[in-house]
């Protein structure tokens, strides 16, 4: 029995979109959180706690971008085509968000409200169009034999819309508890009374969106209540639950770890069902990752690069957040 290489190069982009998801997301949602924090210290801090490794968090992305395109090269153009806008408005927001890091340390007082404005404009704007493409990449992809079949529109669309405030909510309760892990005083307790509504409202939106795909998609519900994948399923919606209560029940006391690696495992259980809902399809709902594989060969050698070069991108990613771990207090970090 020889290698599935579509198989093994899905689980790679799956990782690496997982971990930008991740890493970006809480960074993302400290932006968010500008507006709960008018305190110019306080945010201060608050962008400390990201400043040594937010801009390293960006090589997920592109592992995840440049693997589709390698492995599945036929996915890439569909996904791309469809998706053209709220890509673009992804990237202009992450460009504005970056710019406005740098140049708000060094911005004169009178000055560093646009750069505030512009950092929560950023953050909001790349969480937001994040949302939108993967709601139009789970709502489903026009095709008309191996070209794009729909309108530069077909995003503005219900699901994609509520899609986009549900990762705004998610990326904002990581970023909120990232910060409780990360300071201390009077911020980690406005984070912590931040995260209480903000883990209700995920909580919401991952029971929206778990029903509303399957009431659309007929293949997505016999996924996931035929028999018996009813029961090697049935996990995940109870581990939600479960987490949802371990994350509440963390936030009292005095919480530092334990809400975080909460908010963590909701994402990936978030994003597991994802995974399950559309397997094996790289362009849903038809195109499977085999009909959209590159030649065998063209596979093998990207993978042998890519297995060489991963352990790379851990050990840094690793080294980075071990170098500056702990709290981190008014006064201290970028300048």
């Amino acid at each position: 029995m020889g290698i599935d290489l579509p198989v093994i190069w899905a689980i790679i982009i799956f990782f690496g979109v997982f971990m930008y998801v991740v890493m970006d997301g809480f960074d993302l949602g400290i932006g968010m959180l500008f507006p709960f924090v008018p305190d110019r210290h306080d945010r201060d801090v608050m962008m400390n706690t990201v400043a040594p490794v937010w801009d390293g968090n960006e090589t997920w992305l592109v592992l995840g971008g440049a693997g589709l395109l390698a492995a599945f090269p036929l996915a890439y153009s569909i996904i791309l085509s469809g998706l053209y806008l709220p890509l673009i408005f992804m990237l202009l927001g992450l460009i504005f968000r970056g710019v406005a890091f740098e140049f708000r340390f060094k911005a004169l007082e009178h000055e560093r409200h646009v750069w505030d404005k512009a950092f929560i404009g950023g953050s909001v704007t790349a969480a937001f169009f994040q949302g939108v493409a993967l709601g139009a990449f789970l709502q489903g992809i026009p095709v008309n034999g191996r070209v794009y079949a729909g309108g530069p529109l077909d995003w503005l669309a219900p699901f994609p819309l509520l899609s986009g405030v549900g990762v705004m909510i998610a990326y904002t309760l990581l970023g909120s508890t990232w910060l409780i892990m990360k300071t201390e005083g009077d911020l980690q307790q406005r984070m912590i009374h931040v995260a209480r509504p903000f883990s209700l409202m995920l909580l919401g939106a991952i029971a929206v969106v778990s029903v509303w795909t399957p009431l659309t998609h007929p293949e997505v519900a016999a996924r996931w209540f035929s028999f018996p994948n009813l029961v090697y399923f049935a996990p995940v919606p109870l581990l939600v639950g479960v987490g949802i209560f371990w994350l509440l029940r963390s936030l009292k006391g005095a919480p530092h770890r334990s809400p975080f690696v909460a908010a963590l495992g909701l994402i990936f259980l978030g994003y597991t069902g994802m995974a399950i809902s559309i397997w094996p399809n790289i362009v849903p709902p038809y195109i499977t990752i085999w009909t959209a594989s590159s030649p065998p060969q063209s596979q093998g050698f990207a993978l042998v690069g890519t297995l060489f070069i991963l352990p790379f991108i851990l050990g840094y990613t690793v080294w980075s957040y071990y170098v500056f771990r702990g709290k981190v207090r008014v006064g201290e970090g970028y300048h």
